[in-house]
């Protein structure tokens, strides 16, 4: 068989991640805006530099929504045999652009893979990124089977999981699981500018966690917002009534304090919906939630400790089948929070400290 070929267009976190993993099995060509961005995804082993004249079976349009639908458009007219897909974060705004200016728009699809870090870059593109993470196929009334099975043949190929949306159903769904969460990260993180040191100094994990994506990049996220406007506006809208009244809840007790009515009610009532909200997101491998029992596990501020930990756990033939490290400032030992299936939990637990470990014991929950 012939080696297929494929033009990546943008050579950013995602589109260079996307030609690491297709180098094993494509002929991969790169082209970027920036010259220096595509010589650096080369230099990664990303693929080649377009040549500006060999023709692609695919282009992969790797650009911010605001232009994604005309790149999509120039490629469509510049390769009229090749398939064309974008990953840009909004699907309705370029499949419009798409509609009013593409003669024959058989050949394209709209797709998102649902992966990516807070750095961008090519410098920040690892081959694994799209592992196990779920890649979105948003087809238009046009698209032809060609298209559709061969986006969905890279996305399997790269390890990600397929599904199929339409437009609306897409930038509704991203909405709540992405672009809102991103807003409200960077809210928070915001409140943290003019922070006393001293309260900094008392930062924990949850802070981390909470606050981890807001280092993503200002303009990138600009445009995605600005493109699914009134989804996330009406999104933002419930959140804001939910905000408002816990802080009514909160403030009618002022000052009589716990024994007035309304107070504690007003916070369990948002705590219990997180913990509702929280119960829905998929496991690791998609599906339902699994529940698995934590086994905390004090880690010396050494260099191999984490390493040896892992090995260990290995030995013991356990899975880890997920893991957090809590590391406070100054600290002597980080937490290293293991989530395992129930039945081994114990049995791993006896093992760690048979080995030398400290487990705390007051620390192991279900989750």
């Amino acid at each position: 068989m012939n080696t297929q070929s494929v033009l990546i267009v943008g050579t950013g976190l995602l589109g260079t991640s996307l030609a690491l993993r297709l180098t094993d099995t494509w002929q991969v060509w790169l082209s970027d805006i920036s010259p220096a961005a595509a010589a650096l995804a080369r230099d990664m082993g990303a693929g080649s530099l377009y040549d500006g004249k060999s023709v692609p079976d695919l282009v992969v349009v790797c650009a911010p929504p605001d232009v994604a639908g005309q790149c999509v458009v120039a490629a469509m007219r510049r390769y009229p045999s090749a398939v064309v897909t974008d990953v840009a974060s909004v699907k309705q705004a370029v499949a419009k652009v798409v509609e009013e200016e593409a003669e024959d728009r058989t050949n394209y699809i709209g797709s998102h893979p649902m992966a990516g870090r807070e750095r961008s870059g090519a410098s920040a593109a690892d081959r694994d990124l799209f592992e196990g993470c779920p890649w979105v196929l948003v087809p238009t009334k046009e698209t032809s089977e060609r298209a559709l099975g061969l986006v969905r043949s890279v996305a399997v190929e790269v390890g990600a999981v397929p599904s199929q949306l339409s437009a609306p159903e897409h930038d509704q769904a991203v909405t709540l699981v992405s672009h809102v969460p991103q807003l409200v990260s960077s809210l928070l993180a915001g409140r943290l500018k003019d922070a006393p040191a001293r309260a900094m100094s008392l930062a924990g994990q949850g802070l981390r966690d909470t606050t981890r994506i807001a280092r993503s990049d200002a303009e990138l996220w600009a445009a995605i917002v600005a493109h699914n406007s009134d989804a996330v506006a009406e999104v933002l809208e419930a959140f804001a009534r939910d905000l408002a009244e816990l802080r009514q809840g909160l403030a009618a007790g002022l000052p009589a304090g716990l024994s007035t009515p309304g107070r504690m009610g007003s916070v369990a009532k948002v705590m219990l919906a997180g913990n509702d909200g929280v119960e829905r997101i998929p496991g690791k491998h998609g599906g339902a939630p699994r529940r698995y029992l934590e086994v905390s596990v004090l880690v010396p501020d050494k260099p191999g400790e984490l390493g040896r930990l892992f090995t260990e756990i290995g030995e013991e033939q356990v899975n880890i089948e997920d893991f957090s490290l809590e590391h406070s400032a100054g600290a002597a030992a980080g937490v290293a929070r293991l989530l395992v299936m129930p039945s081994v939990a114990q049995p791993l637990a006896s093992a760690l400290v048979r080995r030398g470990w400290q487990v705390p014991s007051a620390m192991n929950r279900g989750r």
